[in-house]
């Protein structure tokens, strides 16, 4: 890590249960394929869902904070 790093962790937000199960079968889907892998920091980004026309909804994670 670079000297001038600052560690953040985001803000938690509630998610319906419905979305939360969303985020733990992407993740387990991720994990088996070996695109993601557990983070062994704390670091953390903001998890959230946008609708889109056909009324389903998908999932983006929102790294901007960490450039602040």
């Amino acid at each position: 890590m670079k000297k001038e790093f600052v560690l953040r962790k985001g803000k938690e937000y509630p998610l319906f249960r419905e979305e939360r199960r969303e985020v733990y079968k992407l993740i387990e889907e991720q994990l088996k394929k070996e695109y993601i892998r557990p983070l062994k920091l704390p670091q953390t980004a903001l998890v959230f869902f946008v609708g889109k026309k056909d009324s389903k909804k998908y999932m983006v994670q929102d790294y901007r904070y960490l450039n602040e």
